[in-house]
């Protein structure tokens, strides 16, 4: 699909006619691209990679669904029977080894509230809270001893979003951005889709492009309500907007851009900005049509779970997310859970208050994602990812809830060159620590990367002294998922 087809007669009337919004911002840009493009085309916005990937990529776009607050790995995927066994009694994992935990005295063995069944050829265990997803486990690849450097959520989430645990680095959307650009011209490149109750913890830092060009950070797009894109148009009955007076006032902050950006030659905030407007302006072409998921049929709707009250929400933003690499986004973040003690996956007081909720609401809007993508045919080279920052422990806390762990947690994968049905890695008999072949974080951006045609040692910038990458100075791609 190219929304930007018909450029050459109705989109110079459209934006001519825009007056009071920000069409006049791009109308010189867009109109000098029919100049250089005779089939009306508008050119593409190419990464430092346009010259070339550096080995064939499998996927070209990728959805990230992100669970904010470190879900529980053996309370949905990760089944220990130990649990069931020794529930009630005190936790002892062996003779020289500290039990700790990071807010909380650790508590009694607590086993999963809910059952546990094997799905698929794979066998893959899969709570009862995700029956919806448990029928997708075949075209699933579960990285099932993930580790963190931190139990702390600030920390956890800049480094499963960044590759670092303190904030001023880019994050993965962003290096992804900045290596491959847009496929559109006319949508953002980045976009993130936060859980309408807010933003994560740290807030848009998980978003930023750090020291990359500003244009390659997150857009972050407010999907509660029907205009999630506010001032798209003039506001009604305005007069005193017109084509022309726009025209100068443009024309003249244009101008003023361009002599404070000459002398500041180092600083590319400006240039996003300048990008940002001409951006804004042909979104206001594509964004309409983009967002409305009305358009999509009543057996979409359906599926995505659209007229229930409890997956309407988190399915509205999985629909979007497929609309809006269908439309040549690169990269869509969908968020679960805001920051904070609660509604999100941060499940200290109670697993058994909490944790349902959370899996209700994303369950089938998750796995309608996956059917629609497989059934349209994107899937095949759409990356879907399903993250978390860290994972929970064994014991209880406050009777029913379980403390942060960073020493192990799961995560899956799916689509574009992935091995479907496969499992990567093992937990102790506790869910506890990683027993074996544990996955990064770095290992995990690194396969991510790999996927999508970039090797991440040679995807770096220079920054203060040094060549920074996704990945540090660490990762190995993790072969075992590649199909």
């Amino acid at each position: 699909m190219n929304p930007s087809r018909h450029i050459s007669g109705t989109r110079r009337e459209f934006l001519a006619r825009l007056g009071g919004g920000l069409g006049t911002a791009a109308l010189a840009p867009l109109l000098a691209s029919d100049a250089l493009r005779a089939d009306g085309a508008v050119p593409l916005s190419g990464g430092v990679l346009r010259g070339g990937l550096h080995h064939p990529a499998r996927a070209r776009r990728v959805i990230q669904l992100f669970m904010n607050g470190g879900a529980s790995q053996m309370d949905l995927f990760d089944h220990k029977p130990e649990l069931f066994r020794r529930h009630g009694e005190r936790f002892d994992p062996g003779p020289g080894r500290r039990v700790e935990a990071p807010t909380s005295e650790p508590g009694k063995i607590l086993k999963p509230p809910y059952g546990f069944q094997q799905h698929g050829a794979c066998g893959r265990w899969v709570s009862d809270l995700l029956p919806h997803l448990a029928q997708c486990v075949d075209q699933l690849a579960f990285l099932s001893a993930m580790v963190s450097r931190t139990n702390v959520h600030g920390p956890g989430s800049y480094l499963m979003n960044t590759g670092f645990l303190l904030p001023g680095f880019p994050c993965a959307g962003a290096w992804v951005s900045y290596a491959l650009g847009r496929e559109c011209d006319n949508l953002p490149g980045f976009i993130v889709l936060p859980d309408t109750k807010g933003l994560p913890y740290n807030q848009k830092g998980n978003f930023s492009a750090g020291f990359l060009p500003a244009a390659n950070q997150g857009t972050v797009i407010p999907s509660a309500g029907p205009a999630p894109i506010a001032n798209l148009q003039p506001p009604a009955g305005t007069r005193f907007l017109t084509p022309e007076s726009e025209h100068d006032g443009l024309d003249l902050l244009r101008r003023l851009n361009e002599s404070h950006r000459d002398s500041r030659p180092g600083d590319s905030r400006l240039d996003a900005r300048i990008e940002s407007y001409e951006l804004a302006a042909r979104m206001q072409l594509a964004a309409p049509e983009a967002f409305d998921v009305d358009r999509e049929s009543p057996a979409t709707r359906r599926l995505y779970g659209l007229e229930h009250p409890v997956t309407a929400e988190y399915g509205r933003r999985c629909l979007l997310a497929r609309r809006l690499i269908e439309r040549g986004v690169r990269f869509v973040q969908v968020w679960s859970g805001a920051g904070g003690p609660t509604a999100n996956w941060d499940n200290h007081n109670s697993i058994t208050r909490e944790l349902p909720p959370m899996c209700a609401a994303t369950d089938q809007p998750i796995a309608a994602l996956l059917h629609d993508l497989h059934g349209r045919g994107m899937l095949d080279d759409t990356l879907v990812l399903w993250n978390t920052e860290f994972g929970r422990m064994p014991f209880s806390q406050s009777g029913e809830g379980r403390d942060h762990n960073g020493g192990t947690f799961v995560g899956w994968m799916a689509g574009g060159g992935v091995k479907p049905g496969v499992t990567v890695g093992e937990s102790d008999e506790w869910s506890w620590k990683a027993a074996h072949d544990p996955v990064s974080t770095y290992d995990f951006h690194a396969t991510v990367l790999h996927l999508l045609g970039i090797n991440h040692e040679r995807l770096t910038v220079r920054h203060n002294g040094a060549s920074r990458r996704l990945t540090d100075v660490h990762g190995e791609v993790v072969k075992a998922v590649l199909g």
